[in-house]
Formats: C-alpha cells, sequence, structure tokens
C-alpha cells in the first residue's frame, strides 16, 4: 500500500524493492539513466513502458498511477469526520440541560493546549473536538434563549475560543470549506459576546482561511484594516499590542504569498517587530504565539520563500524557539530550514532536520505537504545511505 499522492517515479521505486535498477531496465528494455531519470520524476514514462515495468514488477498498472484514493475508502467513518459532523449539527441529541460557561470554558483551553503543546495534536484533537464542538452548540443555543446576560456572555465567548481552534484544525486536515466555516462562527459568537480582543482573534482567524484558500490580497487587505481597528479599541495595552502585531503578520504573509518581499520585509519591521518588543514572548494571546520569536520566524519565512537561502539560513542561526507555547510553530521553524537545505542540495541536512523535525511532531510530519515531498526529495537525490534512512523515513510517515 502507498499513499494516494506518491508519484509515479516514486511508486516505481518503491516496488522495485531490492532490486538493482539496471536489471529492471534490462528486462524491460530501456536504459538504466531512462529509469534513474523516471524514478527521480525528471521523465514521465509512456503507456507502453508503464505497462512493461508493472508487468515485470508484479504489480497492476494502476498501482503505478498516482491516482486518488477509492472511493469506499474516503467514505470510511474517522474521528476526524466526525468534528465536521459536529460541526454542521449532526451531533448527539441534546435533550439534558447545558454544560455551564466556567466548565466549557476549561475544556476548550485544555483543548487549545493540546493543540499547541501535543506531538499527537491531531489525534487528541479528534477524540476530543467532537463532543466539545456539540456541547458548545448546545450550550449556545441555550444561552441565547435565556435570560442569564453573564452566563450568555462566557458561553459566547468560549464557543468563539472553540471556533477559532476549530479553524486551525480544520485547515490541518485539508477541509479549507468547514475552516470557513468555523472562522464565521468565530466571528459571530465573538460579536454576540461584545468582545473587542475576541473580535480581533476572530479576524486574525479568518485572515489565516483566507490564506489556505490562495486569497491573500484579500488577507492582507483584512488584516491591514483589522489591525487599525484593534489599535485603537478599549483593550489592556499586551493584549492590544499583541493582537494588533498578530494581525500585522498575516499581511506580512499575505504580501510575500504575492511575492512582494519588500513590502513583506518592510511591514514586518515597521509595524510587527515594534508591537512585538512590547510583549513577552511566551503571553500566548488568544492563542497567536505572537511576540519577538515568531516575528524572528516570519522574518525566516520571508527569505525561504524569496529564495534568499543563505539570508534565511543566517536569520535562522539566531533563533532560539525554545519560549514558544508552540510546537506547531516549532515544527514549521523546522521544516523552513530544511527547506532552505534542500534548495542548496544539502541533502544530508535536509535528512537530519526532518528526523528532528519526527522527534517534535510526528502526526505534523506525515501530514504537511512540504515535509511529504521533501522526503520524496531526498529518496531521489541523495547519496545510497541518506536515501536510504529517507525511505525508512517515508514508511513510517506513510508515504509508502
Amino acid at each position: 500500500m502507498v499513499a494516494s499522492d506518491l508519484p509515479i517515479g516514486d511508486r516505481i521505486r518503491h516496488y522495485r524493492g531490492g532490486r538493482r535498477q539496471d536489471a529492471v531496465a534490462g528486462l524491460v528494455g530501456i536504459s538504466p539513466d531512462y529509469l534513474s531519470q523516471i524514478e527521480r520524476g525528471l521523465k514521465v514514462p509512456s503507456l507502453p513502458i508503464l505497462y512493461a515495468l508493472a508487468q515485470e514488477l508484479g504489480v497492476p498498472a494502476a498501482a503505478l498511477l498516482s491516482e486518488q484514493a477509492p472511493i469506499e475508502e474516503e467514505a470510511v467513518d474517522t474521528a476526524e469526520t466526525a468534528v465536521g459532523r459536529a460541526l454542521l449539527g449532526y451531533g448527539p441529541a441534546r435533550s439534558s440541560g447545558p454544560v455551564e460557561a466556567a466548565v466549557l470554558r476549561d475544556r476548550v483551553e485544555a483543548a487549545w493546549t493540546n493543540w499547541q503543546a501535543s506531538g499527537t495534536r491531531f489525534t487528541e484533537a479528534a477524540e476530543t473536538l467532537p463532543a466539545l464542538v456539540a456541547d458548545i452548540e448546545h450550550a449556545t443555543r441555550a444561552a441565547r434563549a435565556g435570560t442569564d446576560v453573564a452566563e450568555r456572555r462566557a458561553v459566547l465567548r468560549a464557543a468563539a475560543d472553540l471556533y477559532c481552534l476549530l479553524r486551525s484544525y480544520l485547515r490541518r486536515t485539508g477541509r479549507i470549506d468547514l475552516a470557513t466555516l468555523a472562522a464565521d462562527r468565530a466571528m459571530r459568537a465573538a460579536e454576540d459576546a461584545d468582545d473587542p480582543l475576541r473580535i480581533a482573534a476572530a479576524q486574525w482567524n479568518l485572515g489565516h482561511v483566507l490564506l489556505a484558500a490562495g486569497q491573500p490580497s484579500e488577507a492582507e487587505e483584512l488584516a491591514s484594516r483589522a489591525a487599525e481597528q484593534v489599535a485603537t479599541a478599549r483593550i489592556p495595552k499586551v493584549e492590544r499590542t499583541a493582537m494588533s502585531g498578530a494581525l500585522q503578520l498575516v499581511a506580512v504573509v499575505g504580501a510575500a504569498r504575492r511575492r512582494r518581499w519588500w513590502e513583506a520585509r518592510q511591514r514586518l519591521t515597521e509595524h510587527a517587530a515594534p508591537a512585538a518588543r512590547q510583549v513577552p514572548d511566551g503571553s500566548n494571546i488568544r492563542w497567536t504565539v505572537f511576540g519577538p520569536t515568531n516575528v524572528a520566524l516570519h522574518a525566516l519565512s520571508i527569505e525561504m520563500e524569496a529564495g534568499e537561502t543563505g539570508e534565511a539560513l543566517h536569520t535562522a542561526d539566531a533563533i532560539d524557539t525554545s519560549p514558544l507555547p508552540s510546537r506547531e510553530r516549532e515544527f514549521t521553524f523546522g521544516l523552513e530550514v530544511a527547506a532552505c537545505h534542500s534548495q542548496r542540495r544539502d541533502d544530508a541536512a535536509v535528512l537530519l532536520s526532518l528526523l528532528g523535525l519526527e522527534a517534535v511532531a510526528p502526526e505534523d510530519l506525515a501530514r504537511t505537504p512540504l515535509a511529504r515531498q521533501l522526503t520524496l526529495t531526498v529518496i531521489r537525490r541523495a547519496r545510497a545511505m541518506h536515501a536510504r534512512q529517507a525511505e525508512q523515513l517515508a514508511h513510517r510517515i506513510g508515504l509508502v
């Protein structure tokens, strides 16, 4: 069994196993160099060659094609699909009384902490979120129909926090449509609670949804406008500064995604960095992880995406991720360092970075497209010893 997104060349390499490349090529009637180029993704085999390879490797021709998973496999019920069903209102009936706001708040905060700090966060979130979403939905309906104003606001605040978490979870599991829905519900709950800080956090979340949906201009515009609004809101100074800075970082990413490197650097230097100097690392206002270290990570991201790998690695050398309360940001940092090494064709360094990331967040490594791509690149391009280690890693993360 191989992953549905594994390219043809890597499938051929996988099914070839320990057989010599020149031996298989000779039996199929092609040169070893041509087979090597196919396996490295440099050539696409013609149908006759593909059929011949499949016959020689003892697998159906369809096994060598990068097809989507069969429908029956996609339809299998999982804990993750239960999260989507709960969000859409298909949770269990709630004939009993609603859970109190204080209990919901504690459960949401615990879920956020696990999501940001656990190396197995996807498994834990899939197990805890469906019931939590159902309880929040039930409590929200009851609170809106009730007369206790304080309880209503407290429930809506917990709902806004949970929907922001759902946005992150659903985006990471590939459900951009449901992530957009969750971001919208976060905004509505925050507005109904009349909570300026949570309204800003909901706008920050919506900006990330727009980035994930390939709309960087819209994300940059939304974040810039929201940053101006929160700067004058009646919020304690540290929280106001942190949310304004976090929104500026969304705008920074938007500019970088549009390849406007100068604009991204300028916004980072003139807006986000000054705000970060007023916010201590580890404060994690509304789960945005905003602070000096996060700003430095965005500086690294800009240089990496701009192809300035030397400058990016120099920036990385000065970053200490230990103050970060988020394992996800630590993972992203390591992955971008690995991408820089890959751009410089330093496959040993790429492999070392990937193995380190496996220890930090194995589920993120298995689910992140860039991590999977870098693993395949090492398999195709590296020396035999490193390629073998990368193949073992590919097995562990479900690529093959």
